[in-house]
C-alpha cells in the first residue's frame, strides 16, 4: 500500500506519515514535504525515484507522470486495469494526500503581482486529486488537515477506510478543486492589461464572478411552506457574521428566521454603547440605547409592541438574567447576543421553543465584503454599505442648529433609519425610536406611517428628531413631521427641491442637516 503526500500547508502531517508508516504504507512525497518527512526520521522515497523521471522546468513538472496517475486511477475491480499496472511496473496509491499552492493567500496579499500569482497556480495537485477523487472506490484522498485525525482514526480501528467515508473526502476533494478553479478564475477576470504598464490594472468586478457556498442547513421550508429552502454560509464568512452564530437552544431556525435575525444583529451591531433593537419582517420595530440590556429592551419594545410580538430581539451586549426575563414576558421569535450569563440561560431555558443565538460580535470594523440580490437568471453585486457619517461633510443647512442633544439623537435615528426599508422614516428622542416608517412607496406615507405608530403606542413625537435614509423630493415630508411637533430632521440632501425643503424646515423651525450620503435598502 502507498500513500503519496505532497502539501503546501504542512500541519500534521508528520504525525499523519508516522502512522500510515505503522500500519505498514509506504510513503513517497516530493520536495518540501519529502525533505520534511526524512528530517522526522520516516522512510520516504521521492516521486522523482518512483517516478524514473527528474522534476522539471522549476517543479513544474513533476507529478504529471503515469506512475503517479495510473496508480491513482486504476480501478481494483478490474483485472484489466490491475494487468496494466503489473506490465508497467506501476504501484496502486491507496492514500494521497494533497493541499494545493496558496493562491488565495498570495493574492490577497497587498501588492502581489501577476507573475507571483501565477507561479501559486498549482497544475500536479489539482491534478492529482481529481485522478484520487475519480477513483475514490480504492483512493483516500486528504485536501485538508482537518480531514487528519478522524480517517486516521478509522483506518487504525477498521483496518481500512469505509467506503461512506471515502465518498465523502472525494466529495471535499472535488469542492476544494471548484473552490481553488473559482479563486483563480475571480482573480486574473478583474485584471486588464494595458500595453503601456508594467503589471495589468486591477478591475473593481471581474468579467466572471464564482461563488463558493458552503451548506449549513436544510431548512423546514422557505419564505412560505410551499417553497424547499436551505441555509449557506461564504467560503469564508465574515467574523462577527450570523452565519457564524452558535444556536444555544430552542427549535430550528427557519428561513425568515435567519433573514430577520441577520437584519437585527446588522443593525444593533452599528452602536458602541449598550443596544437593543427588535426587528419584525426585516424591519426595526424598535430600537434604543440603555443603561444595560434590561432597560434598552424596554425602551425598544415600547416603541411599538404590537409589531414586536413574534420579533427577533438582538443585543450588543451579554444579556443577564434582568434582561432575559424581562424578554421572557413576550412572545419572541429568536433572541441574538453577543453572550449569556448562567441565570439568563435560566430563565431563558424555560421557553424551551425561543431559539437562542451567540455570535461573537467580530471587530469593530468589518472587512470589506460584498452584499448580492437574486434576480430571474442573475445577479446584483454590491460593496456593503457600510460606511459611516463623516462628521466633517455633516452640513446644517437651516438657521436653527441643532443642539448637542438633538444631534445625538440624530445620529442614532440615521443609524437606525440605514438598517430600515426604503422608504424609511424614523423618529427618535433620548436615544430610543419613537415612531418607525418603513418600506413604504412614497416618504410622506412612511412619515405619516411612523406619527400613527408612535400614537398607537402612547408615544410623544413633540420634540423628537427625524432620520430619512434618502433625500425629501417634495417638502409634504417635512411638514408632517413638524406639524407631529419633531425638531430635528437628518438626511442625505441632493434633491432638486432642496431649497424649498430648506424653506419648510426654516418655516417651521426646523433644525435640518444634510449628510451627503443615502442609505436606500430595498
Amino acid at each position: 500500500m502507498y500513500a503519496l503526500l505532497s502539501v503546501s500547508d504542512k500541519t500534521g502531517v508528520v504525525d499523519l506519515a508516522r502512522r500510515l508508516h505503522l500500519r505498514g504504507v509506504h510513503l513517497l512525497s516530493t520536495g518540501g514535504t519529502a525533505r520534511l518527512l526524512a528530517q522526522a526520521g520516516l522512510p520516504v522515497t521521492e516521486v522523482a525515484a518512483h517516478t524514473g523521471s527528474e522534476e522539471m522546468l522549476d517543479g513544474r513538472v513533476k507529478t504529471l507522470h503515469p506512475k503517479v496517475h495510473g496508480g491513482l486511477l486504476a480501478r481494483r475491480d478490474l483485472d484489466e486495469h490491475m494487468a496494466a499496472l503489473a506490465r508497467h511496473g506501476i504501484a496502486p496509491i491507496d492514500w494521497l494526500v494533497v493541499n494545493l499552492y496558496p493562491f488565495e493567500a498570495t493574492v490577497a496579499r497587498p501588492g502581489c503581482t501577476l507573475e507571483e500569482a501565477i507561479e501559486n497556480i498549482d497544475i500536479g495537485g489539482p491534478a492529482m486529486v481529481r485522478s484520487a477523487a475519480k477513483n475514490w472506490q480504492g483512493v483516500s484522498v486528504l485536501t485538508d488537515a482537518s480531514q487528519y485525525e478522524p480517517v486516521l482514526a478509522e483506518f487504525e480501528s477498521a483496518g481500512e477506510v469505509s467506503r461512506a467515508t471515502r465518498f465523502a473526502l472525494a466529495v471535499a476533494a472535488f469542492n476544494r478543486v471548484a473552490q481553488y478553479d473559482a479563486a483563480i478564475s475571480n482573480h486574473l477576470s478583474a485584471l486588464q492589461w494595458q500595453d503601456d504598464r508594467a503589471q495589468p490594472q486591477a478591475r473593481r468586478w471581474p468579467q466572471q464572478f464564482n461563488l463558493s457556498l458552503v451548506k449549513l442547513q436544510d431548512l423546514r421550508y422557505g419564505e412560505n411552506p410551499h417553497q424547499d429552502a436551505a441555509f449557506y454560509r461564504d467560503l469564508q464568512p465574515a467574523p462577527g457574521s450570523l452565519a457564524l452564530a452558535r444556536q444555544v437552544q430552542g427549535k430550528e431556525l427557519s428561513y425568515n428566521n435567519i433573514a430577520d435575525a441577520d437584519a437585527a444583529w446588522e443593525c444593533v451591531r452599528a452602536f458602541d454603547t449598550c443596544a437593543c433593537v427588535i426587528v419584525k419582517h426585516a424591519n426595526p420595530c424598535g430600537a434604543a440605547l440603555g443603561a444595560d440590556p434590561q432597560a434598552a429592551y424596554r425602551a425598544a419594545f415600547a416603541t411599538d409592541p404590537t409589531s414586536a410580538f413574534g420579533g427577533i430581539i438582538a443585543f450588543n451586549r451579554e444579556v443577564d438574567e434582568a434582561a432575559a426575563r424581562a424578554v421572557s414576558g413576550q412572545f419572541v421569535e429568536v433572541l441574538i447576543a453577543p453572550g449569556y450569563t448562567a441565570q439568563a440561560l435560566a430563565v431563558l431555558g424555560a421557553k424551551t421553543n425561543l431559539r437562542v443565538l451567540t455570535i461573537d460580535p467580530g471587530p469593530a470594523a468589518p472587512a470589506a465584503r460584498l452584499d448580492a440580490k437574486r434576480v430571474n437568471s442573475g445577479w446584483l453585486l454590491q460593496t456593503a454599505d457600510d460606511a459611516l457619517l463623516d462628521e466633517a461633510a455633516l452640513k446644517v443647512v437651516t438657521r436653527r442648529a441643532p443642539g448637542d442633544a438633538e444631534m445625538a439623537d440624530l445620529h442614532f435615528a440615521w443609524k437606525v433609519a440605514k438598517f430600515t426599508k426604503s422608504n424609511a422614516i424614523v423618529f427618535a428622542a433620548g436615544g430610543r425610536t419613537v415612531g418607525v416608517g418603513a418600506g413604504q412607496m412614497s416618504r410622506v406615507d412612511s412619515t405619516r406611517i411612523a406619527t400613527i405608530k408612535a400614537a398607537n403606542a402612547g408615544l410623544q413625537v413633540a420634540g423628537s428628531v427625524v432620520a430619512s435614509d434618502a433625500f425629501f423630493p417634495f417638502r409634504d415630508g417635512v411638514d408632517v413631521l413638524a406639524q407631529a411637533g419633531a425638531r430635528a430632521v437628518i438626511q442625505p440632501g441632493g434633491s432638486v427641491r432642496d431649497a424649498e425643503v430648506i424653506a419648510a424646515a426654516d418655516e417651521h423651525g426646523l433644525a435640518m442637516v444634510f449628510t451627503g450620503m443615502r442609505h436606500f435598502r430595498h
